[in-house]
């Protein structure tokens, strides 16, 4: 019973997390006419006030003296909040200037990017239906490439900049909050330092357009922590298998709300192109499920052997 309702917890919290960054696109908008890279230096900012608070509240410090010792860890935790610094600043401009749908596609195209990365990086061998997969989504890309006039650039650099994330937190090996306050502490002096040069310029916008204004920038931070809170607990709680499929979540409103929302065009190439790509996706995900119920029928045909029991001496 107390499994089932830790699984249900997970699917909550997963929910949750998914939801909220599927529904982000709503959030931007509202901090303009704040540009991007304000918005940006804010989010890094304001993170770091609440991660830390957050820290604060669990009582979690020790991870930091550990991490000071390695320099190898430092460096890569200073190349991951580089790569996540620009996926945010760029997701933040392309929802501003009407391109939320393109965005969507680059989340969408995350795990194939991922798969390909695994290939090039880290030398894994793929099965065939993730060949073919990688293959569909790459004539998704020149599908849409030629429905854009250019590459969809704002999608791939999204893509392979969360999936370059990813690879590097996996070499990492750290908590989800205590990694999001390291590479916060890391990009706080320079996020400061532009919107102190902001402010000294005149183009500031955090004290020049109202209270309301101000506590929107300050809930970047909230806007950032809560969901990577959320996707931590659903984490421990339920299968990667689930989590997987979870993920398509945000994608999914995010391309939704570029449609009916923000009423962006979709001329029937691009709609070709989407197509392509989520039925990439579609065999992906089929043959994850099934590779994992064919291992889990190969565990449960193992034997267990019993030792028998001792003989009592005659």
């Amino acid at each position: 019973m107390k499994a089932e309702n830790e699984q249900r917890a997970g699917l909550l919290y997963g929910f949750g997390a998914y939801g909220m960054w599927g529904l982000v696109p709503l959030f931007w908008p509202l901090l303009m006419p704040a540009g991007a890279v304000e918005i940006l230096a804010h989010r890094m900012t304001w993170s770091l006030a609440v991660v830390g608070l957050a820290l604060l509240a669990v009582r979690r410090w020790g991870w930091i003296r550990e991490l000071m010792r390695q320099p190898r860890k430092l460096g890569l935790t200073a190349l991951a909040a580089s790569v996540i610094s620009v996926n945010w600043g760029l997701y933040i401009w392309s929802v501003n200037n009407g391109h939320v749908v393109e965005s969507s596609l680059g989340y969408f195209i995350n795990p194939l990017v991922s798969i390909a990365m695994g290939v090039l990086v880290l030398g894994e061998r793929l099965r065939r239906a993730q060949w073919v997969a990688v293959g569909i989504s790459f004539v998704a890309v020149l599908v849409l490439a030629i429905g854009y006039g250019r590459p969809p650039w704002i999608s791939l650099v999204l893509a392979c900049s969360f999936a370059t994330y990813g690879l590097i937190k996996k070499k990492l090996n750290m908590g989800g909050l205590e990694s999001l306050a390291a590479e916060t502490a890391m990009l706080f002096l320079p996020a400061l330092g532009y919107l102190l040069w902001l402010g000294a310029q005149g183009r500031s916008t955090f004290a020049s357009q109202g209270v309301g204004h101000a506590l929107l920038l300050a809930a970047t931070g909230l806007v950032t922590a809560v969901p990577l809170v959320f996707f931590g607990a659903a984490a421990i709680r339920v299968p990667l298998s689930t989590l997987g499929l979870l993920q398509y979540m945000a994608p999914v409103f995010q391309f939704g709300l570029g449609v009916l929302y923000f009423h962006e065009a979709m001329p029937p190439e691009r709609w070709a192109g989407f197509s392509l790509v989520w039925a990439a996706l579609a065999l992906l995900t089929w043959d994850a499920l099934r590779t994992a119920r064919r291992s889990r029928a190969r565990l449960e045909a193992v034997p267990v052997v019993v030792p028998a029991p001792a003989r009592e001496p005659a």
